[in-house]
């Protein structure tokens, strides 16, 4: 059956400018990490990325290495595009990144312009697009100069592969150093795309002030700190989650049993609120302008609508805040 995307897709949700650009996002972005690769469900992943779509998500975030297996996201996000979005792909913000393991050798990671322009070649190849809206330097290189790795960036605007360019994990100085070494090229730095959620916090330090002075959005990934940060864990550890899972390399059963009880009382706050502990965890990273929106991660279309319901209320009272925090200044001292 032909899919024909919602006529009222435009009119749900308010869109946020990405720092002093001319380019909206909308407030939650879907991120391809999980449930997209060679070992998932492909209908099911066409039916995350239609409904998506349906509901004024137009930000769609992918990296070289997303799968598993490596690269098979794009492949099949390729493959959706190709099927249902053809005539809607300048509707859409499609990005990727280069930065982690992607292949066997010397040339596989890092940030030489050696890897990062064979890893944007090959994601436009799976993907079948001329072109991303955001091409990411995934990680800063200790070992390559930042200049190296800015032309790679630049090199992307150029050659017409990318519209816009962003980094990913860098420190404020490192954000500066390469905003600073694109803007002597005359390109522009859009985006820094972050960790951040209550759990990890580390960008109030210098990053999001940083960010405002360069005029940078963000776009921050696991706001919900790999589902802790719902009510996934409640009760027990799924065997079928993620957690739950022998092969998962970012959470395991022991690190949720012991945020259980921060989860329950951070949900009381969000009962208060009216909102799902995921909502209040997702406009609780909103609720500074400097986040352009927060990249969630789905195995199906009723999590897309929960998370979508944390735009309902992205304002928090000071009484609010004080509670958050008391919360988590709780655990780290008992911890």
């Amino acid at each position: 059956m032909t899919y024909e995307p919602s006529k009222e897709r435009y009119t749900k949700i308010e869109y946020n400018r990405c720092g002093n650009s001319g380019l909206k996002l909308p407030p939650v972005s879907l991120g391809l990490w999980h449930n997209f690769g060679s070992v998932d469900s492909y209908e099911n992943a066409r039916d995350l990325v239609r409904y998506s779509f349906d509901e004024g998500i137009t930000h769609f975030d992918l990296a070289n290495n997303y799968g598993p297996i490596p690269g098979s996201a794009e492949t099949n996000f390729g493959k959706i595009l190709n099927e249902d979005f053809a005539s809607h792909r300048d509707e859409m913000i499609i990005t990727s990144k280069a930065g982690y393991d992607m292949w066997d050798g010397p040339y596989g990671e890092w940030g030489s312009k050696k890897y990062a322009v064979a890893s944007l070649d090959q994601s436009l190849k799976r993907m079948g697009l001329e072109y991303v809206d955001i091409f990411y330097s995934h990680r800063p290189d200790p070992d390559t100069p930042i200049e190296e790795t800015m032309d790679a960036l630049e090199y992307a605007v150029r050659s017409g592969k990318a519209l816009y360019v962003g980094i990913s994990n860098y420190s404020a100085t490192q954000t500066r150093a390469a905003y600073a070494e694109l803007a002597k090229r005359g390109i522009r730095c859009l985006v820094h795309q972050p960790r951040y959620n209550m759990l990890d916090r580390w960008v109030e330090d210098e990053l999001l002030d940083t960010l405002d002075e360069l005029g940078m959005g963000s776009v921050a990934f696991s706001p919900l700190e790999q589902g802790i940060l719902t009510d996934r864990y409640f009760k027990d550890v799924p065997a079928n989650s993620r957690a739950g899972s022998a092969n998962s390399p970012f959470l395991d059963a022991d690190e949720v049993n012991a945020k259980r009880e921060l989860a329950l009382a951070l949900n009381e706050v969000a009962k208060d609120r009216g909102q799902t502990l995921a909502q209040m965890a997702l406009a609780w990273v909103l609720r500074r302008k400097t986040v352009t929106s927060v990249i969630i991660g789905a195995s199906s279309t009723q999590q897309i609508a929960d998370n979508l319901g944390a735009v309902k209320n992205t304002v928090f009272s000071d009484e609010e805040l004080a509670r958050i925090d008391g919360i988590l200044r709780s655990s780290t001292v008992s911890a």
